[in-house]
C-alpha cells in the first residue's frame, strides 16, 4: 500500500484541525519561538502538548520534506531560514486517506431523514477552488465529497491550508471513474444534480426533498458530457445583471451548498 504523502501546512487553522481529528498523523510542528503571538499557532502549541504531538523551537535539524531520512531541507520555508532556525510556523502532517464511494453513501437515503448532501468536483484543477469549496463543506454540514483524481488539482498542502480544516472535517473518495461513483449513490437513493450556466431550471427552485448529489465542473469547460448524460436534473444560478454573468465555481458552490443544505 502507498504510503500518504507528507504535507507541510502553514495555516494554524487546517493545523489544529488535523491535531483534533488524526494527532497520529502530525509529524511534527515547527515554531519559531516557544510561546507564539499569533492566537491560531498559540492554540495549536496548547493542542499539539495534548496530543503529544513532537513540536520543534525555530526548526533545528527538521527532516527533508517528503521523508525521515536524508536530503536537504527543500521546504517553502527555507529562504527564511537563518542559521538553521525558521521565522515561520508551520506543520509536517501525512495526507488524509479518502473512502471508498460505497463507504461515502452507505444507507445515504436513510440519514438526515431521508435528505443530505454531498459533492462531485468533476476536473476542477485550481487548488484555491478545491480548498474553498471543502471549506464551505464543512461549514454547511456537507456529507461528503466525491474527488476526480484525473486532470485534477490534487489533494495538497495549498488545498488543506485554504480548506481551515475543512478536508479533516467532510469525507471525501478519490475517483478514477466518477460514472462508477454515480451508480453507488443511485443504489442508495441519491439524485444527481449537475450544474451547468446553460441549464434551465433554476437552482433555488430544487427542493431539498431528497438526498443530492451536486456536481462541479471545470473552471472553463464545465461539467464533462457524458457526467452531465447521468445527471438527473442539471440546474443554473440566475444572473442579476447583464454585466457579469458567470461566477467563480468555489462561489457557486457556496451558493448551491448553502441552498441545499439547509435542515
Amino acid at each position: 500500500m502507498q504510503r500518504p504523502n507528507m504535507l507541510i501546512l502553514k495555516n494554524p487553522h487546517s493545523v489544529l484541525a488535523a491535531i483534533q481529528y488524526r494527532p497520529e498523523d502530525v509529524e511534527q510542528v515547527i515554531l519559531p519561538t516557544q510561546f507564539p503571538s499569533e492566537e491560531g499557532w498559540a492554540k495549536v502549541a496548547q493542542a499539539a502538548k495534548a496530543a503529544k504531538v513532537k513540536v520543534t523551537i525555530g526548526g533545528g535539524g527538521r527532516p527533508a520534506e517528503g521523508g525521515r531520512h536524508g536530503g536537504r531541507d527543500r521546504s517553502r520555508g527555507d529562504s527564511e531560514r537563518e542559521g538553521g532556525r525558521s521565522s515561520v510556523a508551520e506543520a509536517r502532517v501525512r495526507e488524509r486517506e479518502g473512502i471508498s464511494a460505497e463507504e461515502l453513501f452507505d444507507s445515504a437515503g436513510e440519514r438526515s431523514g431521508g435528505k443530505g448532501l454531498w459533492l462531485a468536483l468533476d476536473c476542477l484543477q485550481d487548488p484555491q477552488n478545491v480548498g474553498a469549496i471543502f471549506r464551505a463543506a464543512a461549514f454547511f454540514g456537507v456529507d461528503g465529497i466525491l474527488v476526480t483524481q484525473e486532470r485534477s488539482a490534487p489533494l495538497s498542502s495549498t488545498v488543506y491550508d485554504i480548506a481551515c480544516g475543512g478536508l479533516e472535517a467532510v469525507p471525501f473518495a478519490m475517483q478514477i471513474n466518477l460514472q462508477r461513483a454515480f451508480e453507488v449513490a443511485k443504489k442508495n437513493g441519491v439524485w444527481i444534480l449537475g450544474t451547468s450556466e446553460h441549464a434551465k431550471e433554476n437552482l433555488f427552485k430544487v427542493q431539498r426533498d431528497r438526498p443530492w448529489l451536486m456536481v462541479l465542473g471545470n473552471e472553463e469547460r464545465g461539467i464533462r458530457r457524458l457526467t452531465e448524460e447521468t445527471c438527473d436534473l442539471l440546474c443554473s444560478i440566475p444572473a442579476q445583471s447583464s454585466v457579469v454573468t458567470s461566477l467563480n465555481v468555489s462561489v457557486a458552490a457556496g451558493i448551491g451548498i448553502s441552498h441545499l443544505a439547509a435542515r
